[in-house]
């Protein structure tokens, strides 16, 4: 591994890969040490001035606080934002690269009676209000052992919401539960209610609109007599028809990819998040949808993802996606570039600048087809934008709401969380991958190591395949699903 990387040609920075001390000699860069680096922080390569721009990745990610000399330590104590609010954006589109034509790729999944494909055969309980929460999770407790082997999983995603709410936050919640009914994952679903919440039931079946009703049972506690042995009968009438359910060969281009990252480190945005970027790249290139969210981390970056907007009214989209989420910011009287994380700094990313342009490698090459607003289902093919925050947990339940089959999620640090959909967890190290093995199913860090790009991603797209085709994820091995909601206004 070579204890200094420069990522592009342009930068007047690179990025230890292990502990630096004051001394040591880099010929290549014609560069000595002068101070400690350490691990994943970045050391200018050559004398940078006051207010001088620092570049990584070949792009501004701030400005320098003071003079900074060649072989010196560059964070948060000498760096800081170049962002100002205020931001004009101007569409210049970029020709979008399309990869040659890849051989036939497909994995086995199973054909749902309107036509999408799912990859697991999962009973799903989701309830209405947070008032039900522990029947919904003792109907999964009972089937679980009652009916084990029946389903892929008979699995509860509890939340707090659907009572108490107004305008957009109950109209996110809704959303959200809505478009998870009928996600084809699950091979049968319960909706249990309680009677007098606001999420009524008859309004969020109707937002879900295409179910199957033969898959699909639904009942208000106060309104049956014991709510949890209703809810265990009602699935055992479902279980026939995922007896019925065979996999069958499904072509790669009906998957849809969710791109996400949490605990970035300083790797991340040279190595896992590239890794999933040219996961985007294969899926899209050969007809699928991969999605990529969390608008805030799009700050700083987001004028190279315009450029890439197939045509002027998916730029407009793009630009009204960001500018919506700066106003949410400003709304509640937060700064808008505040960011990164505390964990972020320490792992050597400074400015938001840096952590977006890393962030968006999640995103590959490929053009921009359609931008969905929160709780929305994808309708496209291609790179899709979602709205939703950077929270893990918000955005990771967006993706799979929206149609994602598969969460790709990258770390550096390192996170046991596991949502609707199997959630694939890619370490930008290969230290985390040894030390978190029960949570980490890909190592990134192997290009650390000289593994090249182009062999990580052929060996990680055949993984994905299989996890597709039924291999759990480490998430599903440890049980570790669950959902979270966007809350933006008032409780009552």
């Amino acid at each position: 591994m070579k204890p200094l990387l420069k990522i592009h040609h342009n930068d007047n920075v690179a990025v230890a890969t292990r502990d630096l001390a004051t001394g040591e000699e880099f010929p290549e860069f014609a560069l000595t040490l002068i101070e400690d680096i350490p691990r994943g922080h970045k050391v200018a390569l050559v004398n940078i001035a006051r207010l001088g721009n620092v570049i990584k990745y070949g792009f501004e990610i701030g400005g320098s606080l003071e003079d900074i000399a060649a072989g010196s330590h560059v964070h948060s104590h000498n760096l800081k934002t170049n962002l100002k609010d205020g931001t004009q954006y101007q569409y210049a589109p970029i020709a979008v690269k399309h990869s040659p034509a890849q051989k036939e790729h497909s994995f086995n999944g199973f054909r749902r009676a309107n036509g999408k494909i799912g990859i697991r055969n999962e009973v799903w309980i989701i309830n209405t209000v947070g008032c039900v929460n522990r029947t919904a999770q003792r109907i999964a407790q009972i089937c679980s052992q009652r009916f084990f082997g029946q389903a892929d999983a008979f699995v509860a995603f509890t939340h707090p919401y659907g009572c108490s709410q107004l305008g957009d936050d109950l109209k996110d919640t809704r959303a959200i539960l809505a478009s998870l009914l009928t996600h084809p994952n699950a091979g049968a679903v319960l909706v249990v209610g309680l009677g007098c919440e606001n999420n009524q039931m008859a309004a969020l079946l109707e937002q879900a609109g295409d179910y199957d009703p033969s898959r699909l049972r639904f009942y208000n506690s106060q309104q049956v007599g014991d709510e949890i042995e209703e809810g265990v009968n009602a699935i055992a009438e479902m279980l026939p028809l995922l007896a019925q359910d065979k996999r069958i060969e499904c072509p790669a281009s009906e998957l849809v990819l969710g791109m996400k990252c949490g605990g970035s480190d300083a790797f991340s945005g040279i190595t896992a998040n590239p890794l999933v970027g040219r996961m985007a790249d294969k899926i899209t290139n050969i007809g699928g949808t991969a999605i990529l969210t969390e608008t805030p981390e799009m700050f700083g970056a987001e004028q190279i993802l315009m450029n890439r907007a197939t045509n002027a009214k998916v730029y407009g989209q793009i630009v009204d996606l960001v500018n919506e989420f700066k106003q949410y910011f400003i709304d509640h009287n937060q700064p808008i570039y505040e960011n990164p994380s505390p964990g972020n700094k320490a792992g050597g990313l400074t400015t938001l600048e840096e952590k977006s342009l890393g962030a968006i490698q999640k995103g590959g090459q490929a053009a921009i087809t359609q931008v969905l607003n929160y709780g929305e289902p994808v309708a496209n093919k291609g790179l899709v934008l979602l709205q939703a925050p950077g929270n893990d947990a918000v955005s990771s339940t967006a993706l799979a709401a929206s149609g994602a089959h598969l969460v790709l999620f990258t770390t550096g640090r390192g996170t046991p969380l596991g949502f609707p959909v199997p959630t694939v967890k890619i370490s930008s190290n290969s230290d985390l991958a040894q030390h978190k093995p029960h949570w980490i199913d890909f190592d990134a860090g192997t290009v650390l190591d000289g593994v090249s790009m182009d062999e990580c991603a052929d060996l990680f797209f055949n993984q994905l395949l299989q996890f597709a085709s039924g291999q759990l994820t480490k998430n599903e091995i440890n049980d570790c699903r669950e959902i979270a909601i966007w809350k933006r206004g008032v409780t009552l």
